[in-house]
């Protein structure tokens, strides 16, 4: 298998042991999933299954933050504990997501599962020299990181400019550099504080997914991502801080999913332009919604047109199932190659197509692509 490695900028020989291990960063479960968080998690997907096709074991992670500015903001704003909403919306993002056929996840840890790992990793960083306490908070010192800035390859104005975007505020008067990020921060009156010996507080955005990863998967990671939204503030700061405490390699693949937008602007939360995968599956049968994910490589951007790529991806379906069923053919063999060649999905269907309009069976190609029949 051959991947895109986001730190190397290129395609990559992934050749992992027996077991491989996977870490993709979950939801903040303030809100439905939409699309873009589908797109991720199925593309995850893929790849446990490739992998497992070729005689691996996986142990995928998908941690949930359920502490942080954004849920919090929300809680206040619907008068309701910040944990009863992480609740509601998990249960939902899990049945959405067996909706679209997902293999389960190893493990679904909660950011607020990990406060006494967080709690060390702070603490380490700091005896290490890698960190320094300023107006009641903990920060990463990137000064004391040399390779801050490998992950994403971008340069320091770039990081500067996307930290603002992500809530790193690079004119917080206590940090010594902009690039510098929170570790442990205050909480506010009506925020969760837990004990710390810099005094009650809550974990900064990027420990938790350090911490969950550490303790779930151990000190490297085979393959860790998400969207390409997190490469830069959030996965640039996870590796900093980890390598730093643990002086090893902390991730071996970066990889990194293209985001989905909706009229030319990337789906978001904040700006309400979604697609939530519970109503396209109202309409839609649950296997043409994968197919039309499938349809896209996962690293581009692209853009969502309902009626385009529903309308073609319920077409299709119709086509792989008026094939003959058996588990013959070319049709798995072409999945595979081209599963191989940095997870080309779309090219796999082309081949499913190619063998079905031939009269051949498709059923163990489709089987891999998760494709219910």
């Amino acid at each position: 298998m051959r991947l895109f490695d986001t730190a190397k900028r290129e395609v990559v020989p992934f050749e992992p042991g027996h077991e491989v291990t996977l870490y993709s960063c979950g939801i903040t479960p303030y809100d439905s999933a939409h699309l873009g968080h589908a797109a991720v998690y199925l593309y995850f997907d893929m790849l446990q299954r490739r992998l497992r096709d070729l005689g691996h074991a996986t142990r995928c992670v998908r941690n949930v933050t359920d502490v942080d500015d954004d849920i919090l903001r929300k809680a206040r704003e619907l008068g309701v504990h910040y944990l009863d909403l992480a609740a509601e919306e998990m249960a939902r993002f899990d049945s959405e997501m067996g909706m679209l056929n997902l293999l389960p996840v190893e493990s679904e840890p909660r950011a607020t599962s990990a406060i006494s790992e967080i709690l060390s990793l702070v603490g380490a960083a700091l005896d290490g020299g890698h960190a320094y306490e300023a107006g009641g908070a903990v920060y990463f010192d990137v000064s004391t990181f040399a390779r801050f800035g490998e992950v994403s390859g971008y340069d320091r104005s770039r990081m500067i400019e996307l930290a603002a975007e992500h809530g790193g505020n690079p004119d917080d008067p206590n940090k010594r550099d902009p690039l510098d990020f929170v570790l442990w921060q205050p909480s506010m009156a009506d925020e969760p504080a837990w004990e710390s010996r810099w005094g009650p507080g809550r974990p900064g955005w990027h420990i938790e997914c350090s911490a969950l990863a550490l303790r779930e998967l151990g000190e490297t990671v085979d393959i860790h991502g998400g969207g390409r939204d997190l490469i830069f503030p959030h996965h640039e700061c996870e590796n900093a801080q980890s390598e730093s405490v643990t002086g090893k390699q902390f991730v071996r693949l970066w990889f990194h999913v293209g985001l989905v937008g909706l009229n030319g602007t990337k789906m978001s939360k904040s700006l309400g332009n979604l697609v939530f995968v519970g109503d396209l599956c109202q309409d839609w049968e649950p296997s043409a919604v994968r197919l039309a994910l499938l349809g896209h490589h996962y690293r581009p951007d692209w853009d969502w047109d309902t009626e385009t790529d529903m309308l073609a991806a319920t077409a299709r379906l119709a086509l792989w199932r008026g094939a003959p069923s058996g588990m013959g053919g070319k049709g798995l063999d072409a999945v595979r190659r081209a599963l191989d060649d940095d997870l080309d999905t779309p090219l796999a269907l082309e081949e499913l197509d190619a063998e079905a309009e031939a009269g051949r069976s498709i059923t163990g190609g489709a089987a891999l692509l998760g494709v219910r029949l």
